[in-house]
């Protein structure tokens, strides 16, 4: 299998410093002691996210991310479904930027491949504890 993390969109949204966001989450699955496998993100609007929720989970809601976990062992394989439209949304609602929310929300997913939930109460407290610990060694990233 190819080691690899790829990036598509079906919209016009190209995400930036993607060689910097590679290297980091190289570095989050090291730190969570999972290895990289093939990693997919797709970004997308509400409209076609909300489509594969329905058709996959059987949610008939929005969400700012899917995840799809494909994990062989501790090697990490997964694609990961990220609107852009919810995360500029609760970018808003949590008034901070698109690109610092894009960034929690991609940490979030990839959290997801190892293991976290985010359920219960507590549950969500420890997924939010994790992103803020990976959203400031992201700033570390050269």
């Amino acid at each position: 299998m190819p080691k690899m993390i790829s990036f598509n969109n079906t919209t016009t949204f190209d995400i930036p410093n993607k060689t910097k966001i590679k290297k980091w989450l190289c570095a989050i699955l090291t730190e969570e002691s999972f290895s990289l496998g093939e990693l997919n993100f797709l970004f997308c609007d509400d409209h076609h996210l909300h489509q594969l929720n329905v058709e996959f989970l059987n949610h008939n809601t929005l969400t700012d991310i899917l995840t799809f976990d494909y994990n062989v062992g501790q090697e990490v394989h997964g694609d990961i479904c990220i609107s852009v439209d919810r995360v500029v949304e609760n970018a808003k609602d949590f008034n901070t930027s698109a690109l610092n929310e894009l960034h929690r929300v991609i940490a979030h997913g990839v959290l997801h491949l190892c293991g976290y939930k985010d359920s219960t109460e507590q549950q969500k407290k420890q997924m939010r504890q994790k992103e803020d610990h990976y959203l400031c060694q992201f700033e570390l990233i050269r």
